[in-house]
């Protein structure tokens, strides 16, 4: 089957779209770490942040391959940029409400919101890889090899997160670490596993 070329003027919005949710992603992160109470959840999203750094630079070599400008702002680029800012003008609101487990819930939904837009994009990326051909598919390629991974952990473990304190929050008992951090989930499938699975480790926590 023969790979299509694909409407390369889109294929360049996405990577000006991905490479603004990665620096808005580096504030969002810079912005929960401050919300955290958790030691755990603190600790792990200051190791996403170092990640998503990484990813950001490298969007920003694929940029230099691609003879991309990457301060070039399109409207797409501009919502992101938008969504990014809201988001952390979010936390700070609930922050400065003065309720410290109140603001770590939003941070944790903040985080996930962001990274649903940040997963999609990966995906994405890996699909114009497999379906391209010559500089463009050796370079998303690359990227996406490096980067996956990562995107997956940090979606899915932040749900996860997210889901167990509000458990807390509401009076009930919670998996914390979650399952998902526990059982190191990196596909849809196994986080829906581990979630399923939570209330065999609760009783198991009991025993």
């Amino acid at each position: 089957m023969s790979k299509k070329s694909g409407n390369t003027a889109q294929i360049h919005e996405l990577l000006y779209q991905a490479l603004e949710t990665e620096a808005g992603g580096m504030q969002i992160y810079e912005t929960a770490i401050e919300c955290a109470l958790n030691d755990d959840l603190r600790k792990e999203w200051q190791e996403y942040l170092e990640q998503t750094t990484t990813h950001h630079s490298v969007l920003m070599a694929v940029f230099e391959t691609l003879g991309l400008d990457p301060q070039q702002m399109t409207p797409g680029r501009q919502v992101v940029r938008h969504q990014g800012e809201s988001l952390v003008k979010a936390m700070k609101m609930a922050k400065q409400a003065g309720d410290p487990a109140a603001a770590q819930l939003v941070a944790g939904e903040c985080v996930v919101l962001a990274e649903t837009k940040d997963h999609a994009n990966w995906e994405l990326i890996g699909l114009v890889a497999e379906k391209s051909t010559g500089d463009l598919a050796k370079a998303l390629k690359q990227a996406h090899e490096a980067v996956e991974k990562d995107e997956d952990h940090h979606l899915y473990h932040t749900k996860g997160w997210t889901r167990e304190l509000w458990i807390e929050s509401l009076g009930f008992p919670a998996v914390l670490p979650p399952p998902e951090e526990v059982k190191q989930v990196e596909t849809a499938i196994g986080a829906s596993r581990a979630e399923q699975a939570r209330d065999q480790m609760l009783n198991g926590r009991r025993a």
